[in-house]
C-alpha cells in the first residue's frame, strides 16, 4: 500500500465526525439540503483528493470548512437567495381566492430533517444549540444576507469560531469581519431571548388538536390551536394567509376539497412539523404537504406547508 492510499484512508477516518456538521453548516449557507448535500460531497471528494499536501497548518475540521465556505460561496452565484413566500410580497387578503397557481421556478427555501443534523443523544445541551439555530424563521432570514456576511454571521454567532479564526478561514482583516457582523447582526439577531412558546404538556396538546383537525378535516380545530396573528405559508405557492380568521377561513375550502387526511409526525428544523396524505378514493394515500409549526406564547403561530412529494423521501416518509 502506498503511503498516499495509507494518507487517504486516514483522512476518511478522521474526517467522518465532521460531516453531519458539514451539511449543517452548508444548509444554513444555501437554504436547500439538496444543495448542501451536494456541496459536501463535493468537499469530502476534494479534500480526499489533496489530503495528502495538507500541511495541518490548521485543524482539519478548519481545513474543511474552509473548503466548504468556498463551495458555498460558488454555489450561491448561481442561486443568491431561498425565499419564502411571505418573503416576496404582502399578505393576500382574499381566503376564497382560486385557482392557486404554484411557482416551481422559484428556488424555494426547504425544510431540513432534525435527524441530519442533531448530535448524539447524551449531549442534550448542544442539541438543543442546533436545533434553535435552525429555526426556518432564521434559515430564511439568512437569505437575505449577502454570502460573505451570511457565512460570517453564522461562524461567530451560531459555531462560536473566534474573530481571528472567522477572518484566517475567509481572508479577510478582523476589522473587516468585525463590520461585516456588525450589519449582519443589525439585520438578523440570534438571540432566542425573546422566543415565549407554551410549555411541554400544552405543546402536546395543541399539536395533538392540530392533527386531529386534518384527520377529521375539522376546521373549528384548527380555530382552537392558532394564535390570532397566524400565517399559513405554502410553497411553491406564492401567497400566504395572515390572521387567523383569514387562514382558517382559506383551509374550510381546502378541507372541502381534500377532506379528511392522515397525518404523520416528524419534525425539521429543530420544530414540529407533520407529513399530510389525502386519502384516495381507492384506499391509498397520497403524500400531499410537509407541515412545519412555529409556536408563540398562546398557540401555533406559523406554519409553512410544504406543499408535493418531493421531501417526503427525504424525511423518510
Amino acid at each position: 500500500m502506498t503511503e498516499t492510499n495509507t494518507g487517504n484512508e486516514d483522512f476518511g477516518q478522521l474526517s467522518a465526525p465532521y460531516r453531519r456538521e458539514l451539511l449543517a453548516y452548508c444548509y444554513r449557507m444555501l437554504g436547500s439540503v439538496e444543495d448542501a448535500e451536494e456541496v459536501v460531497q463535493e468537499v469530502y471528494l476534494d479534500a480526499w483528493r489533496a489530503y495528502d499536501r495538507f500541511e495541518a497548518r490548521s485543524s482539519l475540521r478548519t481545513w474543511l470548512y474552509r473548503i466548504a465556505t468556498r463551495a458555498c460561496f460558488k454555489a450561491l452565484e448561481r442561486i443568491r437567495r431561498r425565499p419564502l413566500p411571505a418573503d416576496l410580497g404582502d399578505p393576500e387578503p382574499n381566503p376564497g381566492i382560486g385557482p392557486i397557481p404554484r411557482n416551481p421556478e422559484v428556488p424555494w427555501l426547504q425544510p431540513i430533517p432534525d435527524y441530519l443534523f442533531t448530535s448524539a443523544p447524551d449531549d442534550p445541551e448542544t442539541v438543543v444549540v442546533q436545533r434553535q439555530s435552525l429555526r426556518l424563521a432564521l434559515m430564511g432570514a439568512l437569505q437575505q444576507l449577502p454570502p460573505r456576511q451570511r457565512a460570517v454571521l453564522i461562524l461567530r454567532d451560531v459555531l462560536q469560531w473566534r474573530t481571528t479564526e472567522v477572518a484566517e478561514l475567509l481572508q479577510m482583516s478582523t476589522a473587516a469581519v468585525n463590520s461585516a457582523l456588525q450589519r449582519a447582526r443589525s439585520q438578523i439577531p440570534l438571540s432566542q431571548d425573546g422566543l415565549t412558546e407554551p410549555d411541554e404538556p400544552h405543546q402536546r396538546d395543541l399539536l395533538n388538536r392540530y392533527a386531529i383537525a386534518f384527520e377529521t378535516a375539522d376546521v373549528d380545530q384548527l380555530v382552537t390551536v392558532l394564535t390570532e396573528d397566524a400565517r399559513w405559508e405554502m410553497p411553491p405557492i406564492a401567497l400566504w394567509f395572515e390572521g387567523r380568521d383569514t387562514v382558517c377561513a382559506f383551509l374550510a375550502r381546502q378541507m372541502r376539497i381534500i377532506g379528511p387526511a392522515d397525518v404523520v409526525a416528524t419534525s425539521a428544523n429543530g420544530q414540529p412539523a407533520f407529513a399530510v396524505y389525502r386519502r384516495g378514493v381507492d384506499g391509498t394515500h397520497r403524500p400531499h404537504a410537509v407541515h412545519v409549526l412555529t409556536f408563540g406564547a398562546e398557540g401555533i403561530s406559523r406554519v409553512v406547508a410544504f406543499h408535493g412529494a418531493r421531501l417526503f423521501p427525504l424525511f423518510g416518509l
